[in-house]
């Protein structure tokens, strides 16, 4: 794998892009709420949207305008969902795009949008469209970090990564932002994630390293178990960097998806640091599995069991929740072949327990504000890896008083 370089600027790094966060009002007073981020030209286009039945209006009209490969600008909000709002919801959604694509001057089918907020909730149009037009006005190349800012909800820090790197001689730009903190197992969290790349990257194989990146990051996070209505994973590509067309089968194709990877999983990462309320970021790891499908369904029942997260909030070495969650998951296993590390410390080997000194290691352990469990379950050769966080009080805190 390709290093890569660190730059900033976030979705507003790559050439051919820029991108603006402004305050509307759409819940809140006084925070950034409408985000825009506008490519010079039509891009080339692919996305990931939410698994649940019950998908946003925003997303069910995205889904109808991905399917054409072309798309030039993301409008996306904060404070309201626009999700279980029938008839009225649709509306909106394409009055939103309607009037964005008439201040840009650009097509309308070429405008994608996107909400996260209260579900049930009705979008307060004219505050949309002044906001709309408020973004266009300060769209820029420094816009990257306000549109960040411009979609949180329970976040309490933004999230954006841009990174640099080489196809066919010329240095391409790939950045991406993303927003979530709770409401979130992403299985295609409230997650919406946003990636700009001035790469030429054909359509199919814009998709294929998409889909790659989503397996390994997003989809391989969870912080509470929850599928928001909302979920949506877009990226554009307006090959302003001038590179030969990446397309399938070659090289510069698994360069680029490693760059996506690379991008999708720092971004995932740090929505897991963010979960609502946590203290601790952990990253579950399952090896020895027999196949990887089995390994991912251990290693997800682990990050979502309650008894697990709250045992790492409160720095309890309690490895039997951990063998309990991989038990129930439906994978197969053996708990007379298992091991349970915490980080190097080893809770529990094939049948022989933890000891004093031991536990009191694992505390130590825990007391990190990052740690690593890995289960070898010494059955196969399949593995997965999802990233996480405790369960603390703070999260009901949060989610007891969230409409109000």
């Amino acid at each position: 794998m390709q290093s890569f370089v660190d730059v900033s600027g976030g979705v507003a790094a790559a050439n051919g892009f820029k991108a603006a966060g402004v305050e509307a009002g759409i819940k809140y007073a006084g925070r950034k709420d409408v985000a825009l981020i506008v490519s010079d030209v039509p891009a080339n286009v692919s996305a990931v949207y939410t698994t649940n039945r019950v998908a946003a209006a925003p997303v069910q009209l995205d889904r109808e305008r991905t399917v054409s490969g072309k798309a030039q600008a993301i409008l996306a909000n904060s404070g309201c969902a626009n999700a279980c709002t029938g008839e009225q919801g649709m509306r909106d959604a394409r009055a939103s795009a309607r009037f964005t694509a008439e201040v840009l001057g650009i097509d309308e089918s070429l405008v994608l949008v996107c909400s996260t907020g209260v579900i049930g909730m009705l979008m307060p149009l004219e505050r949309l469209e002044a906001g709309v037009k408020s973004a266009a006005s300060a769209l820029s190349r420094d816009g990257g970090a306000d549109a960040a800012r411009a979609i949180m909800t329970t976040d309490t820090c933004s999230k954006e990564i841009a990174v640099q790197f080489t196809l066919d001689g010329r240095t391409v730009t790939l950045g991406g932002m993303c927003k979530g903190a709770g409401m979130i197992e992403p299985d295609m969290a409230t997650m919406l994630a946003f990636l700009t790349t001035d790469a030429a990257v054909a359509p199919n194989a814009l998709d294929a390293a998409l889909r790659k990146a989503a397996a390994v990051s997003f989809n391989s996070l969870v912080v509470d178990g929850d599928r928001s209505t909302n979920d949506t994973l877009i990226v554009l590509a307006n090959g302003a960097a001038g590179n030969r067309e990446v397309v399938e089968g070659t090289p510069d194709f698994d360069r680029f998806t490693d760059a996506m990877r690379h991008v999708c999983v720092e971004l995932a990462k740090k929505m897991a640091k963010d979960g609502e309320g946590a203290s601790k970021f952990v990253t579950v790891r399952v090896n020895g599995a027999t196949t990887d499908k089995d390994a991912a369904v251990a290693a997800r029942a682990i990050a979502k069991s309650p008894l697990v997260k709250t045992s790492w909030a409160g720095m309890d070495p309690n490895w039997g929740r951990v063998i309990a969650a991989v038990g129930y998951s439906g994978a197969a296993v053996d708990d007379g072949r298992v091991q349970i590390f915490y980080d190097d410390v080893c809770a529990y080997d094939a049948g022989r327990v933890a000891d004093a000194q031991t536990l009191a290691a694992m505390k130590e352990k825990m007391r990190k504000p990052e740690f690593d469990v890995t289960v070898d379950l010494h059955l196969g050769t399949g593995s997965a890896v999802v990233y996480t966080c405790d369960l603390t009080h703070g999260y009901i805190t949060i989610n007891a008083d969230y409409t109000t």
